[in-house]
């Protein structure tokens, strides 16, 4: 329960302002369809997650427990640092005209705009802490579900509504707690 809580949080607030937020919010601008949107943003977080997770799961397993800590802990911390530079999002980076219809281009960028993304280096480095592969990736895709759908459906209004710099500071914040408390060898399986 603490691995899916944990994700759900860490990730739900990385993801406040974050790039996929502000792909998001263009794809819905732009588009017009929320639910083939939503849907494609689902799939294409489910499976980054996965993979993200997986990944994880085998440096966990690969790496010497001590290692592994400092790892773990260095990555929450810089995590904690990129999160404080708020994302830009280039117009040109979606193409509203599609053969392959909303849902698929929705799925198609999204996955590739998350590659790499914080996010998803939180996923990894959740996967890697708890032995809870299920939890996590439940957690971290709910995470992205819970601002996603939001801004999809409220679309401009959303970005108005939540204070980005606090949001960002408190993401830190915990990022920084969950790096030093691993740094500590705190650790709840």
């Amino acid at each position: 329960m603490e691995a899916l809580a944990i994700s759900t949080a860490s990730v739900a607030l990385g993801e406040l302002g974050d790039k996929t937020q502000l792909l998001s919010l263009l794809l819905a601008a732009r588009l017009r369809r929320p639910l083939p949107i939503i849907a494609g943003i689902f799939l294409a977080t489910l499976a980054n997650h996965f993979l993200a997770c997986l990944l994880g799961t085998v440096a966990g397993e690969w790496l010497s427990p001590q290692n592994l800590r400092w790892v773990l802990g260095i990555s929450f911390l810089v995590v904690a640092v990129w999160v404080l530079i708020p994302d830009k999002l280039d117009n040109s980076e979606v193409e509203t005209r599609s053969n392959y219809g909303v849902f698929a281009l929705t799925a198609v960028t999204f996955f590739i705009a998350e590659m790499g993304d914080k996010t998803q280096i939180v996923a990894v480095a959740l996967a890697a802490r708890y032995e809870a592969f299920w939890s996590v990736v439940a957690g971290t895709t709910l995470g992205m579900m819970l601002v996603n759908v939001p801004t999809v459906l409220f679309a401009e209004r959303a970005m108005r509504w939540i204070p980005l710099r606090a949001v960002h500071i408190a993401a830190a914040v915990i990022y920084a707690v969950l790096g030093v408390l691993t740094l500590l060898g705190y650790s709840q399986t």
